[in-house]
C-alpha cells in the first residue's frame, strides 16, 4: 500500500474520530464583556441568556432559569460567531490535489456559467469546518472561482455548525480587471464587452437561439435574477480604474453589487458609500504584487470606513487553509486607523447584512441565533483566544485535526508517532 494512501486513510479515521457539535443547549453567560456589533455597542458585565438556540434576552444580573448552564465569563470579551471570508472551505481539502477540488468550473463550449452553484459540492464534514471554528469563526462565504470563465458561479453562506445547506439568498461571483484579462480575450476591456452582451442575453435583447450566445438557458435564467436584485454580484477587482467601470455599469443596470479585494478602493471610497456598495479588503495588502495594486496601502479600510463604506475583511490567497488570519487582517486594519468597533463589525454585522442573513446572525441581539465566542482576550489580537464557542446554543468543542496532532506530539500519547515500526 502507497504512503499516500496510508496517509489519506489515517487522516479521514482522525476526521472521524473527532467529536461533533454538542446537543443543543440553554446556556447562560454571566458577567461578559458583550461586543454586540449592533448599535448597542459593547454592554459592560452584562449577561446572555440563550434558550433553545436563540438569544433570549441580554443585561446585567439575569436570572437563571432551572436547568440553564451558568458559565461565569469573568468580565472577559463575547463576540458574535465570526466571518472566515470569502473561501473554499468545505469545497477544497488539499489546494494542489484536484479531486479535492470543487470551488471552479472549467467548460470549453460555453465557458461563461452564472448557473454553477459550488454550494453543491459543500461537503460539513471538511477537515477545514473545525480548524476554522477553534479561531471562532462561525460562518463563511463560499465563493465560486474563476475556471474556464470571469463569470465563476453562484455561491451563499455556511454557517461552520455542520448543516449542509447555505442559508440566505445567493451571490454571483465574477472576477474582472488583470486576474480575469485571460478568460476574456486577453483584454479587460473585453470582459465589460462580453458582459453586456450577457446583460442583452438575459434581458431577453439577444434571441436565446442566437449562434453566438454566449449563455445556456439556464445560464440566462440565473443572471437575470440578479440582474432583477435578487442576490449580490461579488466581483474580484482591485484597480481604481476597474472599480469606476464597475460602480458606472452597476448604476446603469441597477443591480446590486460587493466588491472583495478592492486594494484601489479607497481611491473611490465617495462614490462606493454613495452606492452603498461593501468591501471585503485584504487588510494586509500594502505592496504592489501587480500593476492593478500599484496603490495598496495598510490605510485602505480605514479610508473607506471614514467615507462611510460598508468594510468587511476577506483574503487573498489561500483563504481556505488560513481562515484563522482573518482576526490578524482585521487587527491590522485598527493598527492603521480602523476604529476597533468597525474591524470587529467587518468580521460579523457587515458580512451578514452584505449577505442577507443579518436577521440570523452576526450580532448578539435578541431573537438572533446564538452564535457565540467567548475570548481569553482581544478577539482582534492573534496573542488570545477563543476559549468556548456556540453555534445555535450549541457548544462546540475547542478541538481540531490539528490541535489533535498537537497534543498527540506535544505531550506524547499511547498511540506511536506515524511511521514508527
Amino acid at each position: 500500500m502507497s504512503a499516500s494512501i496510508v496517509f489519506l486513510r489515517r487522516l479521514a479515521l482522525l476526521a472521524a474520530a473527532l467529536p461533533g457539535i454538542a446537543c443543543a443547549q440553554d446556556v447562560l453567560v454571566r458577567n461578559a464583556t458583550v461586543h454586540t456589533a449592533t448599535a448597542r455597542g459593547t454592554l459592560t458585565a452584562n449577561d446572555v441568556l440563550v434558550q433553545g438556540g436563540v438569544i433570549r434576552a441580554i443585561g446585567p444580573a439575569l436570572a437563571a432559569p432551572a436547568g440553564v448552564e451558568v458559565v461565569d465569563a469573568g468580565g472577559r470579551p463575547l463576540t458574535p460567531a465570526l466571518f472566515g471570508g470569502i473561501t473554499d472551505i468545505g469545497v477544497e481539502e488539499v489546494s494542489g490535489e484536484a479531486a479535492t477540488v470543487d470551488s471552479a468550473v472549467k467548460l470549453e463550449d460555453q465557458p461563461q456559467r452564472p448557473e454553477f452553484d459550488v454550494t453543491l459540492a459543500y461537503n460539513p464534514d471538511s477537515v477545514l469546518v473545525p480548524v476554522a471554528r477553534v479561531e471562532g469563526i462561525g460562518f463563511t462565504a463560499l465563493g465560486a472561482n474563476s475556471g474556464g470563465g470571469f463569470i465563476a458561479g453562484q455561491g451563499g453562506v455556511l454557517r461552520l455548525d455542520g448543516s449542509a445547506d447555505p442559508i440566505g439568498p445567493r451571490m454571483l461571483f465574477v472576477r474582472m480587471g488583470a486576474a480575469g484579462s485571460e478568460l476574456s480575450g486577453s483584454s479587460r476591456a473585453a470582459q465589460w464587452m462580453l458582459l453586456d452582451q450577457m446583460v442583452a442575453e438575459a434581458r431577453g435583447r439577444i434571441a436565446a437561439d442566437s449562434p453566438h450566445a454566449l449563455l445556456t438557458p439556464a445560464g440566462r435564467a440565473v443572471l437575470a435574477r440578479y440582474l432583477g436584485g435578487s442576490g449580490r454580484i461579488v466581483v474580484r477587482v482591485d484597480r481604481a480604474a476597474d472599480i469606476r467601470q464597475l460602480l458606472r455599469w452597476a448604476g446603469r443596470e441597477q443591480v446590486r453589487v460587493a466588491i472583495a479585494g478592492g486594494a484601489e478602493a479607497w481611491r473611490l471610497a465617495p462614490q462606493l458609500a454613495a452606492a452603498g456598495v461593501p468591501v471585503f479588503v485584504d487588510a494586509l495588502s500594502n505592496l504592489p504584487a501587480s500593476f492593478d495594486q500599484i496603490g495598496a496601502t495598510l490605510e485602505n479600510a480605514a479610508r473607506l470606513h471614514a467615507a462611510g463604506v460598508p468594510v468587511a475583511f476577506s483574503q487573498d490567497g489561500d483563504a481556505s487553509h488560513n481562515a484563522r488570519k482573518i482576526r490578524q487582517l482585521a487587527g491590522n486594519a485598527v493598527a492603521h486607523g480602523l476604529p476597533w468597533d468597525a474591524a470587529l463589525a467587518g468580521l460579523t454585522r457587515v458580512p451578514a447584512q452584505a449577505f442577507g442573513v443579518a436577521d440570523r446572525i452576526g450580532s448578539i441581539a435578541v431573537g438572533q441565533q446564538a452564535d457565540l465566542v467567548l475570548w481569553e482576550g482581544d478577539p482582534l489580537d492573534v496573542g488570545h483566544y477563543a476559549e468556548r464557542m456556540w453555534l445555535g446554543g450549541r457548544a462546540v468543542p475547542m478541538r481540531s485535526r490539528q490541535t489533535e496532532l498537537r497534543d498527540r506530539y506535544l505531550r506524547g500519547s499511547a498511540t506511536p508517532p506515524a511511521y514508527r515500526r
